[in-house]
Order: structure tokens, then sequence, then C-alpha cells
């Protein structure tokens, strides 16, 4: 169990270098788009085009990588959205059983069924070396490679909090699941 804790430990840290970078992409989307909304009013003002497709696009596909890369960071801090009126309520331990049992019967067979759908159209993207359609669009192959990357780093982090929640259940590890370090029990 602790070689696998371990191995938990380092996917956590994976994803959490990964979703710190996100953050940095999120801090550079925000200033794109401040230029692509001002540009495009003093443009108008001033009877000139001071945006381009390219920048549309270079927006769009931060926010793409902002949403993929933060998937697996956002399960590692457990802070997606939660839509419930029990689960808070429950003992710690009915919670870690819904959440291995969610991870197991939801959270990995998505992401399995994700890298499996997506890989044909990112392969064939690749081939062709896809651009966008418009005038002077970006390559369309890079940002869909993060298709498949994002739903891997899921799929780790799903493994990570099962192993996670099977050793709180055993009692190998204490409550504060989130902050597991290797070494600890």
């Amino acid at each position: 169990m602790q070689k696998l804790l371990s191995i938990a430990a380092r996917i956590d840290r994976l994803n959490e270098r990964i979703g710190r970078f996100a953050c940095w992409l999120t801090l550079l989307m925000v200033l794109v788009g401040s230029y692509n909304a001002i540009a495009r009013y003093a443009g108008r003002a001033w009877g000139m085009n001071l945006t381009t497709n390219a920048l549309l696009e270079v927006q769009w596909y931060l926010f793409s990588a902002v949403f993929l890369l933060g998937a697996a960071y956002t399960l590692r801090r457990n802070a997606h959205v939660r839509v419930d009126v029990l689960f808070g309520r429950l003992s710690p331990r009915t919670q870690a059983w819904i959440e291995l049992l969610g991870t197991l019967l939801f959270l990995i067979p998505f992401c399995l069924v994700m890298l499996w759908v997506s890989w044909a159209p990112v392969r064939n993207s690749w081939a062709i070396l896809e651009m966008s359609p418009d005038p002077g669009g970006l390559p369309r192959y890079p940002i869909k490679s993060l298709i498949p990357i994002a739903f891997s780093l899921l799929l780790l982090q799903g493994l990570s909090d099962a192993v996670k929640q099977w050793a709180f259940l055993k009692g190998r590890l204490q409550a504060s699941l989130d902050d597991y370090q290797p070494g600890e029990t």
C-alpha cells in the first residue's frame, strides 16, 4: 500500500504543478481577451483593425487549455462543483466510500471512453496538420492534443484519489487525504 500511496503522491504533485501553470494561463487569457476587446473598440473608433483572427484564437486556445489542464488540478484540490445536501453531513468513512465508488464506477470509465473517442480525431488532425479555417488562423492540431492529455491527467488523478480513499478505508491514512505526502500514515 505504501508504494501505491507514493505513486499517488507523485501524481498529485504532477497535477498540482500543471494546475498552477494553468492558473498562469488564466492570467494570460485575461490579458489577451482584454487586449482583443479594447483593440476592437479602439480600432472601430480610429477606423483601423487592431486585432486579428489569430489573437482571437489564442484567447480561445488559452481558455481550452485552462479548462482541460485545470480539470485534474480541480479534482486534486477537491474544488469541483458538488450539488449535494447530504454528503457534507455524512461520516468521513461514508464519504470515502461514495468517493471511491464514484471514481471507480463513473470517473475512470468516463476518462477511458473520452480517451478512446478523442484519439482518432486528434490523430487525424495531426495527420493533416489541421489549420483553422479562418484567415490568419492558427494550427488546430496542438490544441486538440490537449484533449487526450487532459483526460489522461484526470484519469491519473482519479486513480490517485481511489488509492488514497482505499488507504483511508483500510486505516492506513488519516482523514486529511488532500494533503497526503509520502511517508505519512
